[in-house]
């Protein structure tokens, strides 16, 4: 079983609470693809690092995480960045520099799934490569994974993000949003009657809602998944860990689409998928769990 994820690579700076700054690897799909691989799934990661230090640092990154990932691209002439400040609470906060413009991404008839998402999807030239290349895979039927992770700091127009929700949420058989995206993209519509909504349409659907645990949905099937109780450090890489746990679980059963699963199938998902989010919060930086962390 191999999976392709696609989007930004970048070092998050971040500002801590007591005055302190450090360097972390991370951006939303380089997350989920480290989290994937962590997990035991044969994962490939396209993105863009520059041959800087942020970029060895992300490449490094990879490898230890036993993600496959293309060398530093000649045309970047710095690898992206994220300076997120972390309140008392510890919710971060970010500030991006950011460069997305591959000329071009891997086949994804030679992958069993793809994974797409955040500001890999939004940010041109790249997003319109990237979108073709989820056509491609819808229509040959390889399963595709869609996380919006709207960060307003970037574009702080609602309508764009939902113009990129549009674009792509219907050639995606896993759905996976924050009750944050949930605001943004739908604010009339409660979390469960979205997650209802968008599991009739065909897609297995998560919406995570932080301390508040998850509501994971398929057909007209819906699990209410409560977080376990965890001292939180910060929140960084959370969703993310919920996404590659819940890939990684989607995997072991064959990407769930025409057949329905039932309600205690969705627990057992948002069960391993919130457990991995919890043991993320609960250390510094997005350092995702690894497969025997979830007793797997």
């Amino acid at each position: 079983m191999s999976v392709l994820v696609v989007g930004e690579a970048l070092a998050d700076i971040v500002q801590n609470a007591d005055g302190t700054t450090t360097t972390h690897a991370g951006g939303s799909p380089y997350n989920v693809a480290r989290g994937l691989a962590r997990l035991g799934v044969d994962t490939h990661l396209a993105c863009q690092l520059a041959d800087d230090e942020h970029g060895r640092l992300l490449a490094d990154g990879l490898t230890d995480s036993h993600v496959e990932y293309s060398g530093p691209d000649a045309s970047m002439h710095r690898t992206s960045t994220a300076v997120a400040t972390v309140g008392p609470d510890g919710a971060a906060s970010y500030e991006f520099d950011l460069n997305w413009a591959p000329t071009s991404l891997p086949d994804p008839s030679t992958f069993d799934a793809i994974h797409v998402g955040s500001l890999g999807t939004l940010i041109e030239p790249g997003a319109a490569h990237v979108a073709e290349l989820v056509v491609t895979a819808d229509v040959f039927g390889i399963p595709v994974s869609f996380d919006p992770n709207i960060r307003l700091s970037v574009v702080s127009d609602p309508e764009i993000w939902r113009g990129v929700f549009a674009r792509f949420a219907p050639h995606a058989r896993i759905v996976k949003m924050s009750d944050e995206d949930a605001a943004v993209l739908f604010p009339d519509v409660a979390p469960p009657d979205l997650a209802r909504r968008l599991a009739c349409e065909g897609a297995l659907v998560a919406i995570t809602q932080g301390a508040g645990g998850a509501l994971v949905a398929h057909h007209d099937e819906l699990a209410v998944i409560e977080a376990p109780a965890v001292e939180v450090v910060d929140t960084i890489g959370a969703g993310d860990a919920f996404m590659a746990a819940m890939l990684a679980w989607s995997a072991a059963y064959d990407w769930p689409s025409a057949a329905e699963l039932d309600v205690t199938e969705l627990f057992d998902l948002g069960t391993y998928a919130v457990r991995a989010a919890a043991i993320t919060v609960s250390r510094t930086g997005a350092d995702l769990p690894w497969l025997e962390e979830l007793g797997g």
